[in-house]
């Protein structure tokens, strides 16, 4: 696979941090490693972020999946529980990439129930440094 190069930024140390409890999802859906791969990889590029490598397991056939996008901006991981309708979903970015639009993607995909499917989201930023005192 051919890495493309990233554009040249300043670096700062913060993001989003979201994370999804959905549920009420279809549990084909929820089995399906090879389509929850694809969903979460286009996921990914539709929050502007940049795939540097993915690799997700099916515990058998009928049974959950776990996941996990690598990001250059970080992250996407799901683990599913489809005997019990269940996803829980972590998404973590920086930059310039936007986790929400991700999640929007994989919540249009996955239909959870609405009043069933809860969602945190966290700034996250490293704490501010002061310089030394010269005296």
């Amino acid at each position: 696979m051919k890495r493309e190069a990233l554009p040249a930024a300043t670096h700062v140390a913060s993001g989003t941090h979201v994370l999804a409890d959905l549920s009420g999802i279809a549990a084909d859906k929820l089995s399906d490693c090879a389509g929850l791969e694809t969903l979460l990889r286009q996921a990914a590029e539709a929050a502007g972020a940049h795939i540097l490598f993915s690799h997700f397991h099916a515990f058998g056939d009928g049974q959950g999946v776990t996941g996990v996008v690598l990001l250059a901006e970080s992250h996407i991981t799901i683990h599913t529980w489809p005997e019990c309708g269940f996803a829980a979903a972590d998404l973590f970015m920086c930059g310039s990439a936007q986790p929400e639009l991700a999640l929007a993607i994989i919540t249009a995909a996955l239909q959870p129930c609405t009043s069933h499917h809860r969602i945190h989201l966290l700034a996250r930023s490293a704490a501010p440094t002061q310089a030394a005192d010269s005296d």
